[in-house]
């Protein structure tokens, strides 16, 4: 469990020590390049303003115009073909912003229709990823078989290697793809097949949205869908077997935990046992002198009577002498026979039960 605990806190303070360097750096890469973009766009409405003699309202005006006309620059939105791009982009959050319900009978239908879809859609693709990372498996040990080799067991380091590399390859043949029927560059439509299958939709680049693509284009169209299905189901398997690997440690340590705390409670119960160890030690000399250690909360008194139980058995020592040929031992569950005799033992006699 404390185990558990650090890596939990670890990956707390992981994360956010990750979001701060993300910041510095995304603040370093991009505010100067915000500000000198600012900088140009009013430099432009200036000029605009003054070749044409715009006001500042007909200039805002004309600036929510543009900004309204943007969605409908791909051609209708809302027929069926586009209806179900967005349905996509909403099941699987990724919300490319696009196109958003202009009715408020859209809008409560969209919060209704989310609430039920993601979680049919996350169960969905982490089903498909579980019968993916099954045959992929299955496909790694029959290979393994025909090449001869002995050990036929597939680790989950070979999982997660084939897992990545499938990754790459979803991206990159969407790249090449999109790159082809966009008119985008390689990296721009890597980018966007990046941002598109990790959900992040930042809407920057949107596939589909030249002029009536989703009503002309339907080879395309149905690429897009299948592409955007099929590289989450990938991605998903991907992250299962990192999710997965990440709970094996989680399980191995609390089994570990678990042996722990089952060992210390099989040592406590060891340990709270009685034992019957030195219940008395007696010694006798000649000057009269007695030590009892016994562990009896009655005292010796001269040693004349001295009881000790455990365990039920009870001792008595009675009748020590400073003379060793009257000394008696006697016990009632022990085999020696009442009024045993130490007159024939040493001078120094330690009797320990």
């Amino acid at each position: 469990m404390k185990k558990q605990n650090v890596r939990t806190l670890s990956l707390i303070l992981c994360m956010f020590s990750y979001l701060l360097v993300g910041a510095a750096v995304f603040d370093a890469l991009e505010s100067e390049t915000e500000s000198a973009r600012k900088r140009m766009l009013e430099q432009k409405r200036s000029d605009m303003k003054r070749k044409y003699r715009f006001t500042e309202h007909d200039y805002r005006e004309i600036e929510r115009v543009v900004l309204q006309a943007e969605p409908h620059r791909a051609g209708r939105q809302w027929k069926f073909a586009g209806s179900f791009y967005f349905a996509i982009t909403v099941i699987t959050t990724i919300g490319y912003g696009h196109a958003a319900p202009g009715t408020d009978a859209g809008k409560v239908f969209c919060m209704f229709y989310a609430g039920l879809g993601i979680p049919l859609t996350l169960v969905m693709f982490q089903s498909l990823g579980e019968r993916m990372n099954t045959f992929v498996r299955y496909l790694l040990s029959r290979v393994k078989k025909c090449l001869g080799l002995h050990r036929t067991e597939i680790s989950m380091e070979n999982m997660v290697l084939v897992g990545f590399l499938s990754c790459l390859g979803t991206l990159c043949v969407g790249a090449a793809a999109f790159a082809h029927f966009e008119g985008w560059t390689f990296f721009h439509a890597y980018y966007y097949c990046f941002i598109t299958l990790t959900t992040i939709g930042f809407g920057d680049f949107v596939a589909l949205q030249k002029k009536e693509d989703l009503q002309e284009k339907t080879p395309y169209v149905v690429f897009s869908f299948m592409y955007i299905l099929v590289g989450l189901t990938v991605i998903g398997a991907f992250l299962n077997l990192v999710v997965l690997r990440f709970l094996t440690m989680n399980s191995e340590d609390e089994k570990r935990d678990a042996q722990e705390r089952a060992s210390l409670k099989r040592g406590r119960n060891l340990t709270s046992r009685p034992q019957l160890s030195s219940l008395c030690s007696c010694v006798c000399y000649h000057l009269g002198l007695c030590h009892c250690s016994a562990p009896s909360p009655n005292k010796c008194p001269e040693c004349n009577i001295n009881s000790v139980y455990c365990n039920s058995v009870s001792y008595k020592i009675q009748g020590c002498s400073s003379s060793r040929n009257d000394t008696v031992v006697s016990s009632p569950g022990s085999t020696l026979s009442p009024g045993l005799s130490l007159r024939d033992l040493p001078r120094f006699r330690r009797k320990s039960l």
